[in-house]
């Protein structure tokens, strides 16, 4: 878990009101905002003062924040003129350094937090905030001063392991002993293996472990940061030097207790893991390096099983594989792992660590930037199978025919990994035959054009609201990853900086 730097602890003090250096006075609340804050206060000072520096005494090692958080900002009469969403602690820095003397700001909650063992909460008020930082800060997950007599007391077993995907199976029925000679061993009856053991100085340590070569037990041979300690559990998690992957190891009393859960998949893993397997989902876009493979998966039904497998069946073929989530202080990755039947096997294309760009009930957006070339590839997953491919319902006179029947209503849009769907709350689009589009909110009317173009693979739709905000969001040529008669989905990526945004209309 990388530390909090100053810069998110004056975001926990303009929140929370925890620390004593922010005048409590000047602080908005949550839906109720009050005076501004002062640009004279000892907040302004902290601006000033923050440092990127997490060895700073100040620093939080135990919270962190899931990007992005969006704040509501009101004028001096208490009514709401607008909003922004940040996505980095850099973002913040600009934000917070930009405050307006003549404005007040409350967060949109929820937002989620990351504890120090991995798990995601959500928190829906300044006081549960309030709640967790008092409770991290109080001294909770802290090493305990003899924690070398409580890993060298009695056996302990390995109730989770996850490297890349759960691993834990590899060491059923081993017992470990530590003794005070710094000397290991593992040992299920049968077979022993010999390791060393240490802990690092100062007063977080680290645990070093080696059991030398031999697989599976090589896996174990890194230094681990303790996350965890007590009589009972051990949590621990290592962060490669290399590409930033995150492993954890759990080490309880009892084999198979199950309370080493640490971050890595499965149901303790957050919202994400919870949308994921909750039914059935279809590839709506793979993009490989800029060519459309979407199609190569138009058959299959993909679930994802809380056991971290996942079955993707079409009529006459089924593919196994395994799946697995984790997070990197709060960047969520997707790690895909199917069986391949043979070097021209499509489902190769989908083996991969892949990064989370947005997520709902409704769909999951990834991408990965290749180490090698640079390329990008796009993978999403959607609800409903794509329906342009061979003829199936592609074409623009379908999409066409489908956009003129009914209204619709802006299901989410995501800009390069910003989720604005907010913006669109409460309009009502309507495409007519005539080309133009409307969309109404109450009083409020805004006039477009649409236009379908392209082919069954390379189908296009183009949108122009001039510079209506916000729906000048819009203006495009988007393409159409999938659509049906109640959802039509599409994305965009960007010549400039090569980012990518996705929209998605749903028939009222």
């Amino acid at each position: 878990m990388k530390k909090l730097t100053n810069l998110s602890m004056l975001l926990l003090c303009c929140l929370t009101l925890v620390f004593s250096a922010c005048n409590r006075d000047e602080l908005p609340t949550e839906g109720d905002p009050q005076d501004s804050i002062n640009t004279t206060s000892p907040l302004s000072d902290l601006i000033l003062a923050i440092s990127q520096d997490s060895s700073s005494p100040d620093a939080i090692d135990c919270i962190d924040f899931v990007y992005p958080i969006t704040f509501f900002v009101y004028d001096s009469n208490q009514q709401q003129t607008g909003s922004q969403t940040v996505n980095s602690d850099t973002e913040l820095l600009q934000f917070l350094s930009g405050l307006n003397v003549n404005h007040s700001y409350s967060i949109d909650y929820p937002i989620e937090v990351i504890l120090q063992d991995g798990s995601i909460v959500e928190v829906n008020s300044n006081s549960e905030l309030q709640g967790l930082i008092e409770s991290c800060e109080s001294g909770g997950n802290q090493v305990p001063s003899n924690l070398e007599q409580i890993l060298t007391t009695g056996s302990w077993f390995i109730t989770y392991f996850f490297d890349d995907q759960d691993e834990t199976s590899n060491y059923a029925g081993y017992e470990f002993s530590f003794s005070t000679d710094n000397t290991a061993q593992a040992t299920n009856g049968s077979n022993t293996v010999n390791g060393i053991w240490s802990l690092t100085s100062g007063s977080t340590p680290d645990l070093n472990l080696f059991f030398g070569t031999t697989s599976p037990f090589d896996e174990l041979d890194e230094d681990w940061d303790i996350i965890e300690a007590t009589q009972d559990i051990i949590r621990l998690k290592h962060i490669s030097g290399g590409n930033g992957d995150v492993d954890f190891l759990t080490y309880e009393r009892n084999p198979g207790s199950g309370g080493g859960g640490g971050g890595g998949g499965g149901q303790g893993s957050g919202p994400l893991v919870d949308v994921l397997i909750d039914g059935v989902w279809y590839v709506t876009l793979l993009e490989d390096d800029g060519n459309d493979e979407t199609c190569d998966y138009q058959p299959y039904e993909f679930t994802f099983n809380s056991n971290q497998t996942v079955v993707a069946a079409s009529t006459n073929n089924t593919v196994n594989g395994t799946w697995a989530v984790t997070n990197d202080s709060g960047t969520f990755d997707l790690i895909l792992n199917f069986d391949i039947s043979g070097p021209d096997d499509p489902f190769e294309d989908l083996n991969d660590d892949w990064d989370v760009l947005a997520y709902d009930m409704q769909n999951i957006n990834l991408i990965d930037v290749s180490g090698g070339n640079g390329g990008t590839d796009y993978l999403n997953f959607g609800r409903q199978p794509v329906t342009n491919c061979g003829g199936g319902g592609g074409g623009g006179a379908p999409l066409g025919d489908v956009l003129v029947d009914g209204q619709w209503y802006v299901q989410s849009y995501v800009d390069d990994g910003d989720d604005q769907t907010g913006l669109y709350q409460g309009y009502t689009l309507t495409f007519n035959t005539d080309g133009t589009v409307i969309a109404v909110n109450g009083s409020t009317n805004i006039s477009g054009t649409w236009n379908v173009f392209g082919g069954a693979n390379d189908l296009h739709l183009d949108l122009d609201f001039g510079s209506q905000f916000p729906f000048d969001e819009f203006n495009d040529d988007w393409d159409v990853s999938n659509y049906t008669d109640i959802l039509v989905e599409l994305f965009d990526i960007s010549g400039g900086n090569g980012g990518t945004d996705y929209l998605t209309f749903a028939k009222l």
